[in-house]
């Protein structure tokens, strides 16, 4: 098993390709060791000292390390344990919990939310995923869109110009009624 790793725009964040699928469905964010209890994979890879987060798309997994921590110490013992999951034929979640999507929303504006979560299903989430983060929808209200960031878009760096810049023209393109955009904690 070949695993490559690719820079994100997050110095704290590397993403990790083992080539193969990791969430069939969705996304799952482990901010915390504590929050990895529905993944044995997270758990391997929190059990590597200096882990600060992590995260799984598709086909990556995104891991953080703490500000104090050096890529060069940690990144082969995280090579490591993605591979000895992968080998070892657990399930990357336990059962059917930790894929994470949309926030429903129910409400008069049900139409331009579903322009919304388009737009950021078609345009948004491939661009950012190749980053190694997700942006997902969480509510909208008076012309204000609220989107959670995560993987290596939480805590990046260029977050807030992505999402005011980029994201918030997009909509504001497209959907005349959106104003603003906000980012909001998990």
């Amino acid at each position: 098993m070949f695993i490559q790793t690719e820079s994100t725009p997050n110095p704290a964040t590397l993403k990790f390709l083992p080539g193969q699928t990791v969430m069939s469905a969705g996304t799952a964010d482990f901010p915390s060791a504590e929050a990895a209890g529905t993944s044995p994979l997270a758990g391997r890879i929190f059990g590597v000292e200096g882990v600060a987060g992590v995260f799984f798309g598709p086909d990556f997994v995104t891991v953080t390390k703490t500000e104090d921590t050096d890529w060069a110490h940690i990144k082969p013992a995280i090579l490591g344990a993605i591979m000895e999951h992968f080998q070892s034929g657990q399930p990357v979640m336990e059962g059917d919990s930790g894929a994470v999507g949309h926030a429903e929303h129910d409400g008069p504006d049900s139409e331009i939310v579903g322009q919304i979560k388009e737009l950021l299903d078609t345009r948004v989430r491939p661009a950012v995923a190749q980053d190694g983060g997700d942006i997902t929808f969480h509510g909208f209200e008076r012309g204000v869109v609220y989107l959670h960031m995560q993987g290596a878009c939480a805590g990046c760096p260029s977050s807030t110009m992505t999402l005011k810049m980029g994201i918030e023209n997009l909509l504001r393109h497209y959907i005349p009624e959106v104003t603003e955009v906000r980012p909001v904690a998990a």
